[in-house]
């Protein structure tokens, strides 16, 4: 069924809508099982596709200039987005086949299929981004790699660089922690762990390598030059001792004495990210 809107009197988008009453209906296969992780992942890469959940991440994901593939939503959710669709092909459910192809209640009410579109060479983004990026070493969960993404728009990071092992920040748990910010801010993905802080360095960036160690520089009295580098670590073991021992320079966050006392001598990484990007943007 093809269905057109108006917008101001003049007939501005056309699209198809096509009724699915079964979960397991082949056309809905870019949407199954997002809670299986790997399986999401295979079919992910193989058809070279993330998703969007929700209204306002997908108006960010087409706003960037992600093609739409699909969406999938029910025919409440559907006038909310009418407006953005284009010619998308939009699958209407219920709520029961939304959750019965998802796995899930999708309480946002609406997932969009979104075409992947090609990764800036680490190069090519060292070169064009300001003077502000993070460096994201083997962070493997997507919610951490979300919110960092988003902290780091927010407090207005030029760019991020990704270790090989780093978590997708386009899979679909990343996205939504996000809210989107992942559309906002370029990034790229290195292919040598080992060399990747020296092209970042040649690039002219000073690496500032975040660590609990309390004997490294407070993050507020280091001297900050035109082009840094934030380093962070991995989940559990931080930073390795590879990356420690390249960065030009070691930096903490200080704790409180009461806190160290206590047993407390470090932060999550997320919170570590949040309070390091605004001590980076001081001198800007």
């Amino acid at each position: 069924m093809r269905w057109s809107g108006r917008s101001g009197g003049a007939w501005q988008y056309q699209k198809v809508l096509e009724y699915v009453t079964a979960p397991d209906d082949p056309r809905l296969s870019d949407y199954t099982r997002l809670r299986d992780v790997e399986l999401r992942k295979s079919l992910e890469a193989e058809r070279g596709l993330f998703l969007a959940e929700g209204e306002k991440v997908i108006r960010r994901a087409i706003g960037a200039g992600y093609p739409v593939r699909s969406v999938l939503t029910t025919r409440r959710w559907l006038t909310q987005l009418e407006d953005v669709l284009g010619d998308a092909t939009v699958y209407v459910v219920t709520d029961e086949i939304m959750s019965g192809v998802a796995g899930f209640p999708v309480h946002r009410g609406a997932l969009a299929s979104m075409r992947r579109t090609p990764l800036p060479s680490v190069e090519t983004l060292l070169k064009a981004a300001g003077g502000r990026i993070l460096v994201l070493e083997d962070l493997v969960d997507h919610s951490n790699v979300g919110a960092i993404f988003r902290s780091a728009a927010a407090l207005g990071v030029d760019g991020i660089v990704l270790s090989p092992r780093c978590a997708d920040p386009l899979y679909r748990r990343a996205v939504k922690v996000s809210m989107g910010a992942v559309f906002s801010i370029p990034y790229a993905r290195m292919d040598d762990w080992y060399a990747g802080l020296a092209q970042v360095r040649q690039t002219g960036y000073r690496t500032l390598a975040l660590t609990p160690d309390q004997r490294a520089t407070p993050m507020d009295a280091v001297k900050l030059g035109d082009r840094v580098a934030l380093l962070l670590g991995s989940e559990g073991d931080g930073l390795s001792s590879h990356w420690l021992e390249e960065a030009d320079e070691a930096v903490c966050i200080p704790m409180s004495p009461a806190a160290m006392a206590a047993g407390v001598d470090s932060l999550n990484v997320v919170a570590a990210a949040a309070i390091a990007c605004h001590g980076l943007m001081r001198s800007r």
